[in-house]
């Protein structure tokens, strides 16, 4: 969704539409995060307005993702919504080392005649994803002898307990005679 520079005006706008999730679904794959998968658009809420060559954004998402669990691999649906507030300046070329503080890394920069939403709300979306997603907090994850789903049924695996570098300790016989 692209919003044209001469549309964004001092008072505020309100915006409500489908993101599609083609591109973002492509670059899930791509990277580090393939254990998601969006099959519906996104529903995105925005409210924009400008102070000077600011630019102001002010919105939220809706989506459902197909996430698989980190623990016991299942597919499950993680629903995500998140309210996000960006500021948006005008590029200018930088010379030099710059240092950034804490309230910058809420800005970007545009130029041109239009800023694209699309990377702004899947920047938002991508930060707003579990690193390591869970279908329950209590989830028990697979047996690592057989991989059994330790959720939906029992093994017959005997653990180990112990650090298994000191295995070979445990197969030492005491002997008790003095």
């Amino acid at each position: 969704m692209k919003v044209a520079l001469k549309d964004i005006l001092g008072v505020s706008t309100e915006l409500e539409y489908g993101e599609p999730v083609e591109q973002l679904n492509r670059t899930l794959e791509s990277g580090e995060s393939s254990e998601y998968q969006f099959e519906q658009d996104l529903r995105v809420h925005i409210e924009f307005y400008r102070a000077e060559l600011d630019l102001f954004f002010h919105g939220s998402f809706r989506g459902v993702a197909m996430a698989t669990c980190a623990r016991c691999l299942g597919r499950f649906p993680l629903e995500l919504a998140n309210d996000f507030s960006l500021v948006l300046r005008p590029e200018m070329p930088f010379s030099g080392e710059i240092e950034l503080g804490a309230g910058d890394l809420s800005e970007s920069f545009y130029s041109g005649t239009a800023v694209d939403l699309t990377p702004l709300v899947y920047e938002q979306v991508l930060l707003a994803l579990p690193t390591r997603p869970l279908c329950d907090e209590e989830c028990r994850g697979l047996c690592p002898q057989c991989g059994t789903n330790r959720n939906t049924g029992q093994c017959s695996c005997t653990v180990e307990t112990g650090d298994p570098r000191l295995a070979v300790l445990r197969t030492l016989k005491i002997d008790r005679g003095v």
